[in-house]
């Protein structure tokens, strides 16, 4: 970091000026204040920065696995030891509760300390074959590879991303949002401090368009993750495939929350308000944004459902509010703009429904009932706390409903029947299922979508999948 809240790339192991004179101001969501500067990267950018990173490669694929776990877990205690000030950061740039910060820099933490375990057990199969011969398969890094991070969960989907992919012997370039760039350069600088080798892990900030396009077709990458929207993801999908790079797409979602009449209601509740409101203000790719409940309890579920989100309270993440602002004046003016057509499908909400008047990208918890599932707000993302109510009839309406969506994230479902819970796992069209919990799991449990949510898997052990290719090896040998 410069004085003065600007900020320079991270290539090769130190702050370096980009090649032009541009910089993207970050701006504080919650007052619309000026926070820090970044370099609008460019393409010579990344070219200098993936070029630092394949002079790199060699060192650390073959540096001992066990050294690559040290050097991860050090990385992991520098963040813990710099957990208030990388939160403060997180939230100031994002708008995020604070304590939600603090749960993300943990969450970042604990990744790149979960791949360090990982680092010298990632290994290969024998194979029988006859007498004549012995099989066996290697497990080997992909090589240079690319993370495009999203603006939501800025500091925790770079441990996640990133981690398993330096844990596999795989080096990184790493591309922030334009909005929320600044953790992405500390992690950088904290790589530095605890004796990554420089070229391991760099950060080249700048716009989607521009710099984000340039590392997704970059020639040579070897792998590229993804992380946000359904068109940008096809964007960068179309860029790999051309030059035949690995790809990894965790993209959008419209996930179901199904709650059964012999649910525990306040424990639905909970989860509900967790899943769509009281998590980043709704701007969760994970967020359950689809409320399905039966009718037998429809009625006393949304009017308790509505109390609770009347008394969340909303304001600058910095004093850590319920909720949050939206992150961007953009994304304000989208939110906003799904809120007309709320009322448009679906009547005036039950609760909510307004921008508030202040500065700041501050939306109230919204909640639309009767929503026809067939509705713009019952299928389309609109990343923001708003909130569609479904009702339905019995479990086969329920299941239907639930995968009558173009996105396949996760699912959620609320009741006291196992069994019922079991064979929703079993039915519903996700890559995820919580059970009388929202956002269960942890790092250890893989994470990823099915149908317009992606492909691919990161988080636990299978991760390693994502930055590795197995090769095969076979020997005739004597008798």
């Amino acid at each position: 970091m410069i004085d003065d809240g600007k900020y320079e790339l991270f290539v090769g192991g130190e702050f370096v000026p980009a090649e032009g004179s541009e910089t993207i101001t970050t701006t504080n969501p919650a007052t619309e204040e000026r926070l820090a500067e970044v370099p609008a990267g460019t393409a010579g950018d990344v070219d200098r920065a993936v070029a630092t990173a394949t002079d790199a490669l060699d060192d650390w694929r073959l540096l001992d696995p066990a050294e690559r776990g040290r050097l991860l877990h050090a990385l992991a205690d520098a963040i813990r030891d710099e957990r208030d000030r990388l939160a403060r950061i997180e939230t100031l740039d994002n708008g995020k509760p604070l304590s939600q910060a603090r749960r993300d820099v943990d969450g970042a933490a604990r990744y790149f300390e979960y791949y360090a375990g990982v680092a010298d057990k990632v290994q290969g199969e024998s194979i029988p074959l006859s007498a004549e011969y012995v099989d066996y398969t290697l497990r080997e890094p992909l090589g240079v590879t690319g993370q495009i991070i999203p603006w939501n969960l800025p500091i925790n989907i770079l441990g996640r991303s990133v981690a398993p992919a330096l844990a596999s012997g795989n080096v990184s370039v790493v591309k922030p949002a334009e909005q929320t760039p600044l953790t992405a350069l500390e992690v950088a600088r904290l790589a530095d401090d605890v004796g990554f080798p420089p070229g391991v892990l760099n950060v080249v900030t700048g716009y989607g368009p521009e710099a984000g396009a340039a590392l997704a077709g970059h020639p040579d990458l070897d792998g590229i993750s993804f992380t946000g929207s359904v068109p940008t993801g096809r964007e960068v999908g179309t860029a790999a495939v051309e030059n035949i790079t690995h790809v990894h797409l965790e993209l959008g979602g419209k996930s179901p929350n199904v709650v059964f009449p012999d649910a525990d209601l306040e424990a639905a509740l909970d989860g509900t308000v967790t899943g769509i409101f009281a998590t980043n203000a709704g701007q969760v790719c994970s967020a359950g944004s689809r409320l399905l409940v039966h009718e037998d309890v429809h009625a006393e579920f949304v009017d308790r459902l509505a109390g609770r989100a009347a008394d969340l309270t909303v304001g600058p993440g910095i004093e850590d509010p319920d909720v949050g602002p939206l992150v961007s004046a953009e994304q304000f003016e989208k939110v906003t703009r799904y809120l007309d057509v709320g009322r448009e499908e679906a009547g005036e909400p039950v609760v909510g429904g307004e921008a508030l008047d202040r500065p700041g990208y501050f939306v109230e918890p919204t909640v639309f009932d009767d929503v026809a599932n067939e509705a713009r707000i019952a299928q389309e993302e609109i990343f923001g706390p708003v909130l569609s109510v479904i009702p339905f009839a019995d479990e086969t309406e329920a299941f239907e409903l639930a995968n009558a969506v173009d996105y396949g994230l996760v699912a959620g479902i609320f009741t006291s029947d196992v069994g019922r819970a079991h064979r929703f796992a079993r039915e519903v069209e996700a890559g995820q299922v919580y059970v009388n919990e929202w956002f269960a799991g942890g790092v250890e449990t893989p994470f990823g979508g099915r149908k317009r949510s992606g492909f691919g898997r990161e988080k636990g052990l299978e991760a390693i999948d994502s930055y590795t290719t197995t090769k095969n090896v076979c020997l005739r040998i004597d008798r």
